[in-house]
C-alpha cells in the first residue's frame, strides 16, 4: 500500500490489572513463594485489568499443570490495586518488599512501571511488568522484565501496513500522558528518525470529553498519516468525532486492534480501516492459546495473552530457586511457546520479541491478513547499565 494519502491511527491500548485483596503475613512461609500483583481494579483501564488477571491464572495453571506448584514450592499470588496512580503502586510495592516479596508482576499503566521498576533494582526483587507499552520500561535495569509488548513493536506493525513514509507528514493523535507521550516518542523514532517522516503530535489531557477540537486540529494538518494512540472507555466517543469532523474523509485509517469490546465502537469506519494487533484470539491456534481458552471458558482477548505470559515467565523464575540473581539468569535468552506464539526474552535488555499481527474487521469478527516475526518487529537494543 502507497503511503501518500494515507492517515495511520493505531489504537493501541494498554491494560493489566488484577482482583482481590492482599494477603497479610510477614513473608513467604515455608515452601512457598509469594508474588505481589500489582495492578489497577478500578480507574479507566480496570476491564483491561481484569482480562490480564483471568489470563494469569490460566497461565500459571498451564505452566505448572493445575498444580500450583514449582516442584515443591507453592506459588501463592496476592492482588492489590494501584488504581493506574504510580504513588499509590509504590507504596503497595514498598510495603510487600518489606515483607519478603522477592517477585512483583503487573501495572495497567506505564507511569506505575517507570516507578516500579527503580524500585525493584533498588531492593533486588524480580519485577515482571505486564502491559505497560512504554518503551523504556525495555532495558531500565536488570531486575525488570515484561510479558506485553511495547510501543515501537506496534508502530513497526503500522509500519509494515503502510509501507514506506519518506518525506511525508504524521501527525499523532494520544493521551497526554505516559502512555501518549511514549506513543508520540516511538512514532518520531521508528516513522520519523528511521522512516524519514515528520512527525507532529496532538496531545489530549486524559480527562478530556468534547474531542471536536482536536479532530479539527487533525483535519486542518492535512497529514499524510495518522497515528492515534488511545486507552480506556473514552475510545468510542474519540472515533465518533473523528468520523463526525470528516477525519475518515480526508485520509484512509490503519489503527490497533483493541479489546474485543471496542470492536463496535469503530461504527460505519470499521470496514475502511486496516488492522494492526497485539493480540485477538483468531490470531493463533497453538498449545497454549488452546490451554488459555479452555480454561476462561471464553475467546480470550487483547490482555489475556499478556497476563498467561507473565505466569510463564513467573514459572520460569522461581524453577530457578529463590535466588533473584538466577531468576534473572534463567529469563534471560529464554525461548518459550505463548499464546501469540514462540517468544523470546532478549538477555542485553530483556525486550520481548514476539509476533505481531495484522487484520482486517468483519463486522465484529476479526480476520488474519499478515503476521510479523519476532525478528521483523524487534525493537533496536538498549543495553542494560549492570
Amino acid at each position: 500500500m502507497k503511503r501518500s494519502g494515507i492517515a495511520v491511527a493505531a489504537l493501541l491500548v494498554l491494560g493489566l490489572t488484577a482482583c482481590g485483596g492482599a494477603t497479610s503475613g510477614a513473608g513467604p512461609a515455608e515452601g512457598a513463594v509469594k508474588v505481589g500483583l500489582v495492578t489497577s481494579t478500578s480507574g479507566l483501564v480496570a476491564g483491561y485489568g481484569q482480562q490480564f488477571t483471568e489470563g494469569f491464572k490460566a497461565g500459571l495453571d498451564y505452566a505448572t499443570k493445575g498444580t500450583g506448584k514449582v516442584g515443591d514450592t507453592t506459588v501463592e499470588v496476592t492482588y492489590h490495586d494501584d488504581a493506574s496512580d504510580p504513588a499509590k503502586a509504590t507504596a503497595v510495592a514498598t510495603d510487600l518488599i518489606g515483607k519478603g516479596y522477592k517477585i512483583l508482576a503487573g501495572t495497567v499503566s506505564s507511569g506505575v512501571a517507570m516507578q516500579l521498576a527503580p524500585l525493584a533494582a533498588q531492593n533486588k526483587v524480580l519485577y515482571i511488568s505486564g502491559a505497560a507499552a512504554a518503551d523504556t520500561v525495555t532495558g531500565i535495569n536488570a531486575y525488570t522484565f515484561r510479558s506485553g509488548r511495547q510501543t515501537w513493536q506496534d508502530v513497526r506493525v503500522a509500519e509494515a501496513v503502510v509501507d514506506g513514509v519518506q518525506g511525508k507528514k504524521v501527525v499523532v493523535f494520544a493521551q497526554d500522558y505516559a502512555f501518549g507521550q511514549a506513543n508520540v516518542a516511538a512514532v518520531q523514532a521508528v516513522l520519523g528518525e528511521a522512516g524519514g517522516a515528520t512527525v507532529t503530535p496532538v496531545l489530549v489531557p486524559l480527562k478530556t470529553a468534547d474531542f471536536t477540537p482536536f479532530a479539527r486540529q487533525i483535519v486542518d494538518a492535512e497529514p499524510d498519516l495518522l497515528f492515534v494512540a488511545w486507552a480506556g472507555d473514552t475510545a468510542a466517543n474519540m472515533w465518533q468525532t473523528l468520523a463526525q469532523q470528516d477525519v475518515f474523509q480526508h485520509t484512509k485509517v490503519v489503527t490497533g486492534l483493541a479489546d474485543r469490546a471496542t470492536f463496535s465502537s469503530f461504527g460505519p469506519a470499521g470496514d475502511k480501516i486496516n488492522f494492526l494487533a497485539h493480540y485477538f484470539a483468531e490470531a493463533t491456534d497453538n498449545e497454549p492459546a488452546k490451554a488459555m481458552a479452555t480454561t476462561l471458558g471464553k475467546k480470550p482477548d487483547i490482555f489475556h495473552t499478556d497476563g498467561f505470559t507473565a505466569a510463564q515467565m513467573l514459572v520460569r523464575a522461581i524453577e530457578q530457586g529463590d535466588d533473584v540473581d538466577k531468576m534473572i539468569s534463567g529469563l534471560e535468552g529464554w525461548t518459550f511457546l505463548g499464546p501469540k506464539g514462540e517468544m523470546t526474552v532478549r538477555a542485553e535488555d530483556h525486550a520481548l520479541l514476539q509476533p505481531m499481527f495484522q487484520a482486517t474487521l468483519s463486522g465484529d469478527v476479526p480476520q488474519l491478513t499478515g503476521t510479523l516475526q519476532p525478528d521483523q518487529a524487534a525493537p533496536p537494543t538498549t543495553p542494560i547499565k549492570r
